[in-house]
């Protein structure tokens, strides 16, 4: 697929967390709050960091997280209705920015009523075949009890995440990212994911893989898109461990990928500690923003990462918080320590959005050493830059003539010196 996904970056926001919803449910009855429109006032701030796109975590009805969804065709009352979030999709399409919705369709809560029914009525029950057995018991998640996975084998379960499917995007969806992607057999995504597509041939469907064959799932599932959990790894480990070998064999792996398709890439989510706290060395924050921006696929940036924010994510209840905090009501109560980042993804994404070509770009390794790493990335009409990392103490050559993209670097007409800790984007003469 091509269109407006080769032109598209994400601001990757978790809803509950950004407006600081209550961590449960509330009583069955209890009228929903608008909380979800609060992002209107932060759409410009998207748009001005560079990004064209919303990408918006679980906003349906669920007990608590929202990854424990209890009702795919209801607006979460935490966040507000569905008038709230059809009011925020056209003020972000008003915009000409798009929105990514955020399916659970691996698993559903435990309080799911189609699951609350097979409690009650056992093998009578009309959804009995809705969910996967393990002998005695119901298959749950990753051994997370709250999470009842679902039979994708089940015919009926296919109709029903169509129609899911199918609902957010006639309300103005432009995709969807299918979380625990990695869980469900491909197979269950070209019989939902293909009917819809007869009917919004435009949408773009991303799932969520950490490990395995990405390449392969995404053509046997019929998807566009997969998460690029190797290369977020080797990006932050190799800046943490000063040992770009580890980068250098990623980006061989991903230039596989992006030869067939746009993988999503990021350098933090919903799910993982923070890239400040992980890398430690403020001094490369910068390196991985670059590798965000030049590298093929479809950048995605994490709210407050673009501030700098930190946090760990730990394992425990209640270890993802720290990770998914709430934001001011307007960007003018942020933190005055965050704007220097912000101002950084804005020349580097403003250098992205000149380059077009760098989507579907063929990205190759020119050299690399423990602290130091260039990395040319190549259009199909002769376009090309070069990337130069450097974390070590001294300063790092590259021979030839460039102008200066971005970042740091002293040019003379036989190459370019990137100091220590800098890096530089290269564009030809």
């Amino acid at each position: 697929m091509s269109g407006w996904t080769d032109h598209v970056i994400w601001w990757h926001v978790y809803p509950l967390g950004f407006v600081d919803a209550e961590k449960d449910a509330p009583p069955p009855g209890a009228p929903p709050v608008g909380r979800l429109r609060r992002l209107e006032a932060w759409l410009d701030y998207l748009v001005e960091l560079g990004c064209n796109g919303l990408a918006l975590g679980p906003v349906f009805r669920s007990s608590t997280h929202g990854y424990d969804t209890v009702d795919h065709l209801a607006v979460d009352p935490r966040l507000g209705d569905e008038k709230d979030l059809r009011a925020l999709i056209d003020a972000c399409h008003a915009r000409g920015v798009r929105v990514l919705l955020d399916g659970v369709f691996n698993h559903v809560g435990r309080e799911h009523p189609y699951f609350l029914d097979v409690l009650a009525h056992g093998r009578n029950s009309a959804y009995a075949s809705w969910f996967r057995r393990n002998g005695t018991r119901y298959d749950v998640f990753e051994g997370h009890d709250q999470l009842v996975a679902l039979a994708h084998d089940e015919p009926a379960v296919a109709d029903y995440v169509t129609g899911v499917l199918r609902h957010w995007l006639e309300a103005g969806a432009d995709g969807w990212r299918l979380d625990a992607a990695y869980a469900v057999p491909p197979e269950f995504w070209r019989r939902t994911v293909g009917r819809v597509r007869a009917e919004f041939p435009d949408a773009w469907f991303v799932g969520e893989m950490i490990h395995g064959d990405y390449t392969g799932y995404v053509d046997a599932g019929g998807l566009d898109s997969v998460t690029q959990y190797e290369l977020w790894k080797a990006i932050w480990s190799s800046l943490s461990d000063r040992n770009f070998f580890e980068l250098a064999w990623a980006l061989d792996r991903h230039a596989e990928f992006a030869a067939a398709f746009a993988p999503l890439t990021f350098v933090g989510n919903h799910d993982v500690t923070r890239l400040a706290d992980q890398i430690g060395d403020e001094r490369h924050i910068g390196h991985a923003i670059a590798l965000l921006a030049t590298l093929p696929g479809v950048p995605s940036v994490y709210y407050g990462d673009e501030q700098a924010f930190r946090g760990r994510k730990e394992n425990r209840a209640g270890g993802d918080d720290a990770v998914r905090p709430p934001f001011p009501a307007s960007p003018a109560e942020l933190a005055p320590f965050g704007w220097p980042v912000y101002r950084l993804h804005q020349e580097l994404f403003g250098l992205r959005r000149r380059q077009p070509w760098l989507t579907h770009g063929v990205v190759v390794t020119e050299s690399v050493a423990n602290t130091t790493l260039t990395y040319r990335v190549s259009g199909p009409d002769g376009q090309h830059l070069l990337v130069a990392l450097n974390v070590g103490d001294g300063p790092l050559h590259v021979g030839g003539a460039y102008r200066l993209g971005a970042g740091t670097a002293g040019l003379t007409d036989r190459g370019a010196e990137v100091p220590g800790h800098g890096f530089a984007v290269l564009l030809p003469v």
